[in-house]
């Protein structure tokens, strides 16, 4: 927003207009127009104790309502009432309740409250109309499924309705343009939104949408793991004749808007983190998304024409089982790190404060985030030399961890770092889990994305030693000066399937670390690495040893496996080198060369064997390279998770019993 409003004024950034993000500042003293994320306005809100660096405050989107939001705006309000009395604020969205945060902002006026004044400024978007799954009966020819309140799941049917929906597009743009007696033969096709949920939803819908009209349809996905090369394809302008279909999650509600769609189909669902109360650590839920997000996703069509949104649930379901907003983060998301704020502001015991919140989180919630904080070490057990279920004193590991911008035990796995020596390594790993995931998988290559991930594993069965490896393996290539030019870099993130883009926000990010630890006297070793066998392997184990203690008490096994079930069941072959594959037609051994060239992505075929319908197919090792369980076998295993399929070119039965005939007869003459 900084850049485009610079370009348009032809003012120098960093001069009177600026922006702050977590790792780039382009501000300068002169700089009176300062945009930033909520994350960096709450850091120096906290630090500062006080508004008084600024004059008017602009809090945008506040209707999302997330943690940190619902933090800031408590701070803030609290601020407005003692040491910054003339900052004037003002809150953003085009889905707020108005009189909600009007009433939370009243200020004290002679025996009254005086509610904050509400400016409405109207858009004037195209009309979007609303269409819900009881109006589809003469649309779809499909006998419309009933919604299940307690299982927010997407039924096949619905899948088939989507696309009947997108079938009948082709006759409303028809009949549209005869009603306006449209001179043109042929009009610019609208571009169809689909909101899913998450990206298994988008894999299956994009699979089904690929089996149909294939030369008509151009489909485009939208989703935080999908590299950044095939998101920026949703902005291409459309073929002539074609439509643009963009099946996405809610990354598409706010942060990313396409001008050209007309249609939205919404499946109404989304997945929401959860806080577990009984572990306190996160999950993401499938649930019905609210009304309010709804409205949201309906309100990216119109943008240049008439809209249409399609909801798939029923009217009366809509009306009664669908909530109106979002519940806020602060009422089901993890609250350590607000309260290591609070402790920094010393503003009095975290219940207090958050006592006055917009939506105030029950005391069960913040006991369970005192009582992790001191299990972390991050609080002291006694508050005042008193113990405290409700409070607790800033340790040195506390006062840490509430300057990092990283999750409390990727903090606390930097401070281990430093105390085991690995502190470079535990750098990069904080890093990197900070931000997306560095590893791409392209649409519909999973396995070739899977099996760069082995290769930077290095047989430790580690996301995060996979992550130190490919981003050392990342920087030596720079220092070496392999990669000069930004293609030759490109070039070396795909045929690793490493985002580029992602490995280099994690530098800037580690870099960051980097100084911010440098100020509590933790510094990277500058010696080098081991470089013999026994030196790496101990450097390995004593990184696994951290990470352990880091997210403690959360851990990773491996299950008892009876070996000598497995090899049972693979014939006595062994298990750490052969996969077995059931189903095969009779006369396996007529498509041996078939099944050699599925299994060729997963790496060199030794042999294959054949017992009845099951086929044992064993890849060949090479004893230098330490594997226990060959790598062609993990990607094997994963081919068989992601079901991806394995088709055979059968031949017909009687075709094959005469062949055989044929050769036996053909043996016998040739015996005689």
């Amino acid at each position: 927003i900084a850049r485009w409003i610079s370009k348009e004024r032809s003012w120098t950034l960093g001069g009177f207009i600026g922006y702050q993000v977590s790792l780039e500042n382009i501000s300068t003293k002169e700089t009176r127009l300062l945009y930033m994320t909520t994350g960096v306005l709450l850091q120096k809100v906290v630090s500062a104790k006080s508004l008084a660096e600024f004059t008017h405050v602009f809090i945008d989107e506040v209707h999302e309502r997330t943690e940190e939001i619902d933090f800031l705006l408590l701070i803030i309000r609290k601020l407005l009432r003692t040491n910054s009395r003339s900052v004037k604020v003002i809150l953003m969205s085009a889905s707020i309740n108005c009189e909600e945060f009007a009433d939370y902002f009243a200020l004290p006026v002679h025996n009254g409250l005086n509610p904050a004044c509400v400016l409405k400024v109207e858009g004037k978007p195209y009309a979007v109309e609303e269409y819900y799954l009881d109006d589809l009966k003469h649309t779809v020819h499909f006998k419309l499924p009933s919604q299940r309140i307690g299982e927010p799941v997407i039924v096949t049917e619905m899948y088939e309705i989507a696309m009947s929906l997108m079938r009948s597009f082709d006759e409303l743009e028809a009949k549209s343009n005869r009603e306006e007696k449209s001179l043109s033969v042929t009009s610019e096709c609208g571009s169809v939104l689909v909101f899913l949920p998450g990206l298994s939803e988008i894999s299956y819908m994009h699979s089904c949408l690929s089996n149909m009209y294939r030369k008509r349809w151009q489909v485009y996905t939208l989703h935080s793991r999908v590299t950044l090369e095939e998101q920026s394809n949703v902005f291409l302008p459309t073929v002539p004749g074609c439509r643009k279909i963009i099946l996405s999650t809610n990354i598409a509600e706010s942060s990313v808007t396409i001008p050209d769609v007309k249609y939205v189909i919404d499946f109404c669902l989304t997945r929401t983190l959860v806080c577990d109360e009984e572990t306190n650590y996160q999950s993401l839920r499938l649930c019905w998304a609210s009304k309010m997000d709804c409205n949201q996703r309906k309100g990216r069509a119109g943008r240049v024409s008439k809209g249409y949104c399609y909801r798939l649930v029923h009217k009366d379901f809509w009306t009664v089982f669908i909530p109106e907003k979002s519940v806020p983060e602060m009422l089901r998301c993890p609250l350590a790190s607000t309260v290591l704020k609070i402790k920094q502001l010393d503003m009095g015991r975290p219940k207090d404060l958050l006592a006055t919140a917009l939506s105030p989180p029950s005391l069960g919630d913040i006991e369970r985030t005192i009582l992790q904080l001191k299990e972390l070490g991050a609080l002291t057990t006694c508050a005042q030399k008193e113990e405290n279920p409700h409070d607790g004193e800033l340790t040195f590991l506390g006062r840490v961890l509430a300057q990092l911008p990283v999750d409390l035990h990727l903090g606390k796995l930097i401070v281990l770092g430093h105390v085991f020596g690995c502190l470079e390594e535990c750098l990069i790993i904080a890093a990197a889990l900070s931000l997306r995931n560095i590893f791409v998988v392209p649409f519909k290559q999973h396995i070739g994305g899977y099996s760069n991930k082995l290769y930077f594993a290095r047989n430790s069965k580690s996301d995060c030693i996979a992550i130190v490896n490919a981003f050392k393996a990342w920087q030596a290539c720079r220092q070496r000066g392999e990669l000069k030019h930004p293609k030759e870099e490109l070039e070396w993130g795909r045929s690793n399937c490493i985002h580029i883009k992602k490995v280099r926000e994690v530098s800037e990010l580690f870099h960051n670390l980097k100084k911010r630890v440098r100020e509590f006297n933790m510094c990277v070793n500058a010696e080098p690495s081991a470089t013999d066998q026994e030196g790496l392997y101990k450097q390995r184990f004593i990184l696994q040893v951290v990470i352990a203690g880091a997210f403690y008490p959360n851990y990773f096994r491996f299950g008892k496996c009876d070996e000598e079930v497995a090899v049972r069941q693979l014939a006595g072959k062994d298990p750490k080198t052969t996969v077995m594959l059931k189903g095969i037609p009779p006369y396996g051994y007529l498509y041996h060369k078939q099944l050699q060239s599925l299994f060729r992505q997963c790496g060199q075929v030794k042999s294959i064997a054949y017992d009845g319908s099951k086929a044992f197919v064993e890849f060949s090792c090479n004893p230098a390279e330490g594997f226990k369980i060959l790598p062609a076998v993990y990607l094997s295993v994963k081919m068989s998770q992601l079901k991806i399929p394995l088709e055979l070119h059968v031949h017909d039965p009687e075709d094959i019993e005469r062949q055989v005939q044929g050769l036996r007869a053909a043996s016998m003459k040739s015996l005689r």
